[in-house]
């Protein structure tokens, strides 16, 4: 960042256009900018999330996510620019696997819920995955690093396997998925 902001409001998007990381001026509703504000409101979960008590270990984690959400924001605001690597997908992995280890395998879906902490992550999760649709989208009209994809897509399966590890903290469980086996006049509808 070459200069700080001392003043908040600049009035250069009052005309509907926003300005990128190499200085061009887009449209606020392109797609580029959708991309941007969905990793924007990920990073913002991550951070309600991280204000809940979590063990050490997994606000570590998430705090190390929002860092990478970051610099990946950055990299969305540059055409052509790429900064976050496949090392840092690895990472994920890595640590999903190391906290997938102890949980039960799963046999049912699973609802979002449980504990405040899990649901939270739920929410994460699923607005994790509305990142990925929309940086698809504007794969789909310019280049952009598959890494990328790569990186929001292995960060969606570990917010789900932290949401089974913070279930499994507060002592709730997974809250399984129970498949309709009634019918509507069940309820008296």
């Amino acid at each position: 960042m070459g200069h700080r902001l001392t003043r908040i409001y600049t009035r250069t998007g009052d005309d509907g256009t926003t300005g990128l990381g190499d200085g061009t001026r887009i449209a606020k509703d392109s797609t580029r900018i959708e991309a941007l504000g969905a990793v924007d409101e990920l990073n913002s979960a991550l951070g309600l999330l991280l204000a809940e008590a979590l063990d050490p270990d997994a606000a570590q984690t998430l705090i190390r996510v929002q860092h990478t959400l970051f610099d990946l924001g950055a990299e969305v605001s540059v055409p052509g620019h790429s900064i976050v690597q496949e090392n840092q997908v690895l990472w994920l992995e890595s640590r999903m696997d190391e906290w997938n280890h102890g949980l039960a395998p799963l046999k049912e879906f699973i609802l979002p819920g449980g504990t405040r902490p899990a649901a939270v992550c739920h929410l994460a999760r699923s607005i994790c995955r509305r990142t990925e649709r929309r940086i698809l989208a504007l794969m789909r009209q310019e280049t952009v690093s598959p890494t990328v994809l790569h990186y929001v897509n292995r960060l969606s399966d570990l917010l789900f396997v932290l949401a089974r590890i913070l279930n499994r903290a507060g002592g709730s469980g997974d809250v399984l998925w129970q498949p309709r086996t009634h019918t509507d006049s069940d309820h008296g509808t």
